[in-house]
């Protein structure tokens, strides 16, 4: 039986929320961000006729109001959104118990075999978009295909309101003519790299040679160029982040390494990810596990122990130090990775809510805050979507 995959993503999650309990500002220009009262932050979700003016999520609210005067402001209310995300999850289980959750606003829903109940993928489709709609008031967007992959691609061409399907067999159609930089889990980086060997189009990407690609990405050039000829084979896995024991990254380097500065940049990325996903399956990690695999392929790895954290500045700084204390320069290293573990019960089901107030909250609270509303822009837009303004200060590590 071949799998039948659908990615649920609700449009512009956030403001939609909002326009279903204050029906007001329906089809006027309006956004929620940061801190509309004093006019800073940045553009969290705009509605479709914001849009419209070229305001865009992530953007400063000062340049957002110069482009759209007129724009409703206003402030997140992540409790409710929390609500109406498990009201969505709730319906869609109502069409399978197969559920991943990938983010605030979009999962995974594995329909193999629902047809005689629900119908054809299209005509399931459309009643979970209509019960969306009629039951909560929101609206989404669906992608169709048998991986989770060419689903979550699918459901990004027809916004809002769109229902795509994208099959292995439509991808030369498709999908190769789209530019790299379009390509899921492709950040501004890679498709740097990339576009400095000539790779442009998804169809290049497809058809490059594959050691070559691994010699420059990674393992990550393996698994993009599969992804790139339609290949997937995670399956829809409900989360249970109680049975987690670690999380981490790991990269060869593109050429032997000798200067820890070299690697600086890569290693920050790498933790990036890792509190990324520490944060976004709610641990908290008391040991920090760093690796060095040298040319010679023999490995080391060192750890530490910490007060519990899933901050990216203290995967880092902690991570490098230890990285940095352990660094031969005589050795030239190939690989590189972090990790975390021991990760704290208590904190399991403590999650931080994005829109507390800072008035009880101390500073590493505060900094967990500013990272999860960042990680619910990067769920939706790619982790590159937001970069830090200034790197992690080389100061002491």
């Amino acid at each position: 039986m071949n799998k039948v995959i659908f990615l649920v993503d609700m449009n512009a999650f956030f403001i939609s929320c909002e326009m279903s309990r204050r029906p007001e500002i329906i089809g006027k220009p309006a956004a929620v961000a940061g801190d509309p009262k004093n006019r800073s932050g940045i553009i969290l979700a705009a509605n479709y006729e914001a849009r419209k003016f070229g305001v865009k999520t992530t953007m400063v609210i000062h340049q957002a109001l110069k482009l759209c005067p007129g724009m409703i402001l206003i402030p997140p209310d992540h409790h409710y959104y929390e609500a109406k995300s498990s009201e969505v999850m709730s319906l869609l289980e109502n069409y399978s118990p197969l559920i991943e959750q990938n983010s605030i606003d979009e999962a995974w829903i594995d329909m193999t075999g629902t047809e005689n109940l629900f119908g054809k993928p299209m005509d399931a489709a459309r009643r979970i978009m209509n019960d969306i709609h009629e039951g909560l008031g929101l609206w989404c967007s669906i992608g169709i295909s048998e991986n989770k992959y060419l689903a979550k691609i699918a459901s990004e061409m027809k916004k809002p309101m769109g229902i795509t399907e994208l099959w292995v067999n439509d991808i030369k159609e498709k999908l190769w003519p789209m530019q790299v930089t379009e390509m899921y889990g492709v950040g501004k980086q890679t498709a740097l790299k990339l576009n400095n060997i000539g790779i442009m189009t998804i169809g290049d990407l497809a058809v490059y040679d594959t050691k070559a690609l691994i010699k420059l990405l990674g393992k990550q050039g393996a698994e993009l160029q599969a992804h790139a000829n339609g290949i997937d084979q995670s399956p829809v896995t409900p989360h249970t982040s109680g049975e987690m024991k670690s999380i981490g990254r790991s990269t060869t380097l593109s050429q032997d390494v000798t200067d820890i500065e070299d690697v600086r940049n890569i290693f920050l990325d790498m933790c990036e990810e890792v509190g990324f996903d520490a944060r976004k399956h709610n641990k908290k990690a008391r040991t920090i596990q760093i690796t060095i695999k040298y040319s010679d392929f023999q490995t080391i790895t060192r750890q530490v122990g910490t007060e519990p954290t899933n901050l990216t500045r203290d995967i880092f700084e902690i991570g490098f130090s230890l990285l940095r204390k352990n660094w031969n320069s005589f050795r030239p290293v190939r690989l590189i990775g972090v990790s975390i573990s021991g990760f704290d019960k208590e904190m399991m089901y403590q999650q931080l809510s994005l829109f507390d107030g800072d008035e009880n909250l101390g500073q590493s609270a505060k900094e967990e805050k500013l990272e999860r509303a960042i990680d619910n822009i990067r769920l939706k837009h790619g982790l590159g979507s937001v970069t830090r303004a200034v790197q992690i200060k080389k100061t002491g590590i």
